[in-house]
């Protein structure tokens, strides 16, 4: 097969892969603390002696594992007494090594403190417990209910985020122990996505171009690879 073929095929596969991530990032644009999803792409030549004609040394893209974008989303004032948005670095720490930027949280039947999904919020103490009362979250994390402090929640900062491995929409998981944040907790707020629509939207309509371009090519290149073949066997 000409080599041509291949590089256009990594061409359109890596844009493929591109498409994916920007779908998965416009498909949770309205989802709370999504972190966006990002690729990036290298060039890399090919030796001469694996190309068969005397052209200079071809390039083959290929891609650098996903990765996420930490960038804060805005913050949105709900008026909720059970969300709370960080204002600054840090992760809400959750039960099982998980963490979090998604403050949506509730009481279970129990009386926990869970995310959207029931995993326990955890505070200096572990899991933290309420009791029926109203509940107060100050800028510090610390939690009280009828103005009896009940515990501190948890929010640790990680010196590199890019080793959480993202488990879920909104959700992170390491084994790291990480350090205690110095970010500002504000109750009644929500963090939005930081997904920006306009700019997804760009980046698939360019990306798309460049997949039709690269389909072209490898019609445009297997057409040729026919004729040559075509005509040598009528020699």
């Amino acid at each position: 097969m000409n080599k041509a073929i291949y590089i256009a095929l990594s061409g359109a596969v890596l844009r493929q892969l591109h498409m994916d991530v920007i779908s998965q990032n416009l498909a949770n644009a309205d989802t709370i603390g999504y972190k966006k999803g990002k690729i990036s792409f290298n060039d890399y030549l090919i030796p001469q002696d694996l190309v068969s004609s005397e052209l200079d040394l071809k390039a083959m893209s290929f891609h650098s594992p996903m990765i996420t974008d930490f960038s804060d989303g805005n913050l949105i004032k709900t008026g909720n007494a059970f969300d709370i948005a960080i204002d600054g670095k840090g992760f809400i720490a959750l039960e099982g090594n998980y963490f979090t930027r998604r403050g949506d949280f509730k009481k279970d039947k129990e009386g926990f403190l869970i995310t959207y999904n029931g995993i326990k919020v955890l505070g200096e103490k572990g899991p933290i417990k309420l009791p029926e009362g109203k509940i107060e979250i100050s800028p510090t994390g610390s939690v009280s209910v009828n103005k009896v402090q009940v515990d501190v929640i948890k929010i640790i900062d990680f010196q590199q985020p890019a080793n959480l491995t993202k488990t879920g929409e909104s959700m992170f998981h390491t084994n790291e122990q990480g350090t205690k944040a110095k970010a500002e907790i504000k109750q009644g707020f929500l963090e939005t996505s930081n997904v920006n629509i306009i700019r997804e939207m760009i980046k698939m309509i360019h990306t798309m171009r460049d997949y039709e371009t690269y389909q072209k090519a490898i019609h445009t290149f297997d057409e040729a690879t026919g004729k040559i073949n075509n005509e040598v066997g009528r020699l």
